[in-house]
């Protein structure tokens, strides 16, 4: 399809920003708050990551989809996005795994996309003045109609959206990491599944890259609903908790905080990532606050105070925690590089740690992997 044949497409910001270009996803509308992410690489696993609900993503890489989709990188079970945005489709799909175009992937889940603008305006505008509501359409044109539907639309603050990506029922999961030379994961293949830690994850979002990792680890996981109640998961036989990311804002997820406090009060190891990390401060007696325009990446480099150590991350956030909130109980272990914000906490008495960023990568750097082993060795120490 040449540029002259393809239909049209449009963002507009909620304060009256507009972007034309062409389609490259369903025909289609969709409001959302509008963001950026600056990975290079890992598209599939941005679209398919849970926190991602609710937002229409910006990819600041210039060409986007020249390796296409396939099943193997899903992080969820569909694309979790609002909508597409990128400075060009490939046009050529070339890689051994590939399934399908990522233009096809799009249309399948009704995702509407928007190419040829120019996402370095777009992403020095919402850096300038933060992330916006806006509205993709390949339906309506007329400003003043797009501009109130951006205005309309409540916005991530308050809202509390895990329920659309939380699983409905309990259930194990089996599937570690892949070591591509020998198609499995060595560390899973050699712990006994009577020898591995059991552990209750609450998703709330959760990628799939987290629970291969934590299998990879040496857990043997239930998979749990974010509205299940502490004295369900008390009631398990379980050697340690996971709180997992998920999209929205922390402090609207009021029924997961309560259920948090308590499981901390029962004195199980409990680790958390990213959204979980949040509620688990708030559940400590923290305080969160929304971000100008949030952590989206592959390249934020993380300082680890304890060991001095810098972890170059992943990260996925428009929400943090805010440090002066944090109870004397509370330390913070991982500071942010690019802002000083925080990125890590533990208890000082209870047998609790979270970090803000993402330890299974997917898309980045492996370098915060230790996390998870860190998690298995807190529980073993526990072990009755």
């Amino acid at each position: 399809m040449t540029m002259e044949q393809q239909e049209r497409a449009v963002l507009v910001l909620e304060d009256g920003s507009r972007f034309e270009g062409g389609s490259v996803g369903a025909a289609g509308e969709q409001v959302g708050e509008v963001c950026f992410n600056t990975s290079m690489t890992g598209y599939q696993e941005i679209m398919t990551d849970p926190s991602y609900a609710g937002q229409i993503v910006t990819m600041t890489y210039t060409q986007i989809g020249n390796v296409g989709i396939n099943s193997e990188d899903m992080e969820s079970g569909r694309p979790r996005i609002r909508g597409f945005v990128i400075k060009e489709s490939s046009r050529i799909t070339s890689n051994w795994r590939a399934q399908e175009s990522l233009g096809a992937f799009l249309r399948r889940y009704e995702i509407p996309a928007i190419e040829g603008i120019d996402t370095r305006a777009l992403v020095t505008h919402l850096r300038d003045h933060g992330a916006q509501r806006g509205v993709l359409s390949t339906l309506d044109f007329n400003q003043e109609s797009l501009v109130a539907k951006a205005q309309a639309w409540p916005g991530l603050a308050g809202m509390d959206l895990t329920g659309e990506v939380s699983c409905l029922q309990p259930h194990s999961w089996q599937e570690g990491l892949t070591d591509w030379k020998a198609d499995r994961w060595p560390v899973a293949e050699v712990i006994a599944e009577e020898s591995r830690l059991r552990v209750a994850v609450l998703d709330f979002g959760i990628k799939q890259n987290i629970l291969r990792s934590l299998v990879s680890a040496g857990c043997r996981l239930t998979v749990l609903p974010g509205t299940t109640s502490a004295a369900e998961i008390l009631a398990m036989p379980l050697d340690g908790i996971f709180l997992s990311n998920g999209p929205g804002d922390p402090q609207a997820v009021t029924h997961a905080i309560r259920t948090i406090a308590e499981l901390i009060a029962a004195n199980k190891p409990i680790f958390g990532i990213c959204l979980g990390h949040q509620m688990l401060c708030l559940a400590m007696g923290g305080e969160t606050e929304k971000m100008k325009f949030g952590h989206r990446g592959g390249n934020h480099p993380v300082l680890d105070l304890q060991s001095g150590r810098v972890e170059v991350t992943s990260q996925n956030h428009g929400f943090m925690v805010r440090r002066a909130s944090l109870p004397a109980a509370v330390q913070v272990t991982h500071e942010s590089l690019f802002d000083g914000t925080i990125e890590g906490i533990s208890h000082r008495h209870a047998p609790v740690f979270s970090v803000q960023y993402h330890p299974e990568a997917s898309p980045g750097p492996h370098d915060a992997h230790p996390l998870f082993k860190r998690f298995v060795q807190m529980m073993q120490a526990h072990a009755p």
